[in-house]
């Protein structure tokens, strides 16, 4: 593998291979498909990444309607309303939230409107049902009579229940109306385009599509949304130790965590999982998995077989790629180039090098090839806890990325940084360390000595 490059270098090098995943505006570039979008359903683009802006293509409310249950009135009608002078106004009809036209209201009529129906002509302020004598527009069950608490009601069977005034019991609908308040013009009004209006921005290019931006679009009428294509990556882990979680492991047998661990990293950066396949240490049925594995995809990730050792398939059938020794711990063994014109990286095989190698060189390309912000970098002081001598020893020369536990993830203070926890051991098998981790603790390489309260760099995990 020749002299060890330091992980800027290896990083660079990654990220200009990868430059074809992340289209950018104005420069005519797409992605290999030749497309940098495409058109998913309102219902099916959560979690997706705007690609354009999406406009209003009609005025929102579409139409004047009822902010309230109440009666639709003209606001000069009911001027002298109050308490103890009611205006009475007859009821000319009823006006529901569902398809039609109104008919314009007479003057000095008033009718029954439903919250969100259109409001009719002539009409310019709704009386809400609580400011009437009707109270509710409720109806009780069916053969059943009720007052308020839900206890029977005491009105002889056959005998129709007077109301007083005021009382919110359910009385059949009313000829007459009379308005304890009055309104001004507008009162309780929806005026079309109030919330937006025709051609007015709804949501942006570059929002990442979460249940109230669906809600927005699917309320304008909007039924497919613009979004950024998600890169299509390959992943095949090598080994004939491996064996499926959940299968039988004989002698001399593991089960294969990179290939469920690749997957789900890459998910949770925003790209699309191609496809997964496993492999032996055979150089035939690699070359064969390889090739139609990174036929499939927009970016193809393998894991293992980059080593130094006797049975490393991945070099052995991909000799055109670099393979180069990187200057850091775990996940020293590193790979690049292309197979058929499709980007191929190379992780070593152990499982918490193949999960460091993804979170330092890839994690952050594939967030931004999808529209997604990096997650970027945190600083955070060295708790004791974890270092028994007292201090965290590091190898000169070589990058350490240390399994880490955030104490205090909360940081009341601006300037005051959560405390970061050893967790395990440096060991590139230590799975379990990982899962108990929450972020990696990044020792530079000329760092060879940190101490309880010295400020470092975490990533995230």
């Amino acid at each position: 593998m020749g002299s060890r490059v330091s992980v800027e270098q290896h990083r660079a090098d990654v990220e200009s291979l990868l430059a074809e995943l992340t289209p950018e505006p104005g420069t005519g570039r797409t992605d290999g498909h030749g497309r940098t979008a495409e058109r998913l359903h309102v219902g099916e683009a959560l979690g997706r990444v705007l690609a354009a802006d999406v406009l209003a293509p009609e005025p929102l409310p579409r139409f004047r309607n009822s902010q309230m249950d109440g009666f639709a009135v003209r606001a000069a009608d009911v001027t002298a309303a109050s308490p103890d002078r009611p205006v009475a106004l007859p009821v000319a009809g009823e006006v529901a939230a569902r398809p039609g036209r109104p008919a314009p209201l007479t003057p000095g009529s008033a009718v029954r409107i439903m919250t969100g129906a259109p409001v009719p002509d002539g009409a310019d302020a709704v009386v809400p049902v609580e400011d009437t004598d009707v109270g509710t527009f409720n109806r009780p069950a069916p053969g059943r009579g009720a007052d308020e608490t839900g206890a029977p009601s005491s009105v002889a069977p056959g005998r129709r229940p007077t109301t007083p005034a005021g009382d919110r019991g359910n009385p059949p609908p009313a000829d007459t109306v009379r308005i304890r308040v009055p309104r001004t013009a507008g009162d309780f009004l929806r005026e079309p385009g109030s919330d937006v209006g025709a051609g007015d921005l709804v949501l942006p290019a570059g929002t990442v599509l979460a249940p109230h931006h669906l809600a927005a679009a699917a309320a304008c009428g909007i039924g497919g949304l613009p979004v950024r294509r998600r890169v299509r990556v390959a992943i095949v882990s090598t080994g004939s130790e491996l064996v499926p979680p959940g299968a039988p492991a004989g002698p001399g047998q593991i089960w294969d965590a990179n290939a469920v661990a690749l997957a789900a990293a890459v998910r949770e950066a925003g790209a699309e999982v191609a496809g997964t396949e496993r492999v032996g240490d055979d150089d035939e049925a690699a070359r064969v998995t390889l090739h139609r594995a990174a036929a499939s995809a927009d970016l193809l990730i393998t894991s293992g077989g980059v080593s130094q050792g006797a049975h490393e398939v991945v070099k052995d059938v991909l000799a055109d790629l670099v393979f180069r020794a990187v200057g850091m711990q775990p996940g020293g063994p590193q790979g690049f180039g292309r197979l058929g014109g499709t980007p191929v990286l190379t992780f070593p095989g152990n499982p918490v090098s193949t999960q460091v190698s993804f979170v330092v060189f890839l994690r952050d390309v594939l967030r931004r090839a999808g529209g997604l912000p990096p997650v970027g970098e945190r600083r955070a002081v060295l708790g004791r806890d974890g270092l028994p001598d007292g201090a965290l020893v590091s190898p000169a020369g070589r990058r350490q990325f240390l399994r880490g536990r955030l104490r205090d993830a909360g940081i009341r203070d601006v300037a005051a940084y959560p405390v970061v926890e050893v967790v395990g051991g440096p060991g590139s098998h230590l799975v379990a360390s990982m899962a108990a981790a929450d972020v990696l603790i990044d020792v530079p390489a000329d760092v060879t000595e940190l101490c309880a309260g010295d400020a470092v760099t975490v990533l995230p995990l």
